[in-house]
């Protein structure tokens, strides 16, 4: 279980997850958006046509959000969702399906998994699969250093 400030807060804005990690289709992901960013709303779209239960939060600031969820600032990205049950871990950015399950299935223990700033070929940021970027694990603690998850596109 997540001992961490930010669970607390994150729970407090009524996050919830129904069904067992991993099994797609009853697997709930929460997002924090901005309601202007299109790019968020490709990936979210995405994330729900893969099978996910998709809740969508428009926030005009999402700063709280990142700062509960201890997203380091040079892994921001331009949304923020939240996935599990028992355990709940951070998707920052345009995470790809095959990384969140990954994350589900192996569940590392880490507080989430972040594709920082907007790669060019990222799910919702003009999707290809042969693009070329990394995805990295944020550690439990504010000073871990994040780690790379996956490389996308080998």
């Amino acid at each position: 279980m997540f001992k961490h400030t930010f669970a607390a807060g994150l729970l407090a804005l009524s996050i919830t997850a129904h069904a067992h990690a991993g099994e797609v289709g009853k697997t709930s992901v929460t997002v924090y958006k901005t309601p202007w960013c299109g790019c968020c709303q490709v990936w979210t779209d995405a994330i729900e046509a893969a099978g996910y239960t998709v809740a969508v939060h428009d926030v005009e600031d999402l700063s709280a959000i990142k700062k509960q969820a201890g997203v380091p600032d040079d892994m921001q990205a331009c949304h923020t969702a939240v996935i599990g049950e028992d355990r709940k871990y951070i998707l920052e950015g345009h995470v790809p399906i095959e990384a969140i399950g990954k994350l589900m299935s192996e569940r590392p223990d880490i507080r989430g998994i972040s594709v920082p700033g907007m790669p060019e070929g990222s799910l919702g940021m003009g999707y290809d699969p042969s693009a070329k970027y990394t995805v990295y694990a944020l550690g439990n603690k504010p000073s871990d250093q994040p780690e790379p998850f996956m490389t996308t596109g080998e």
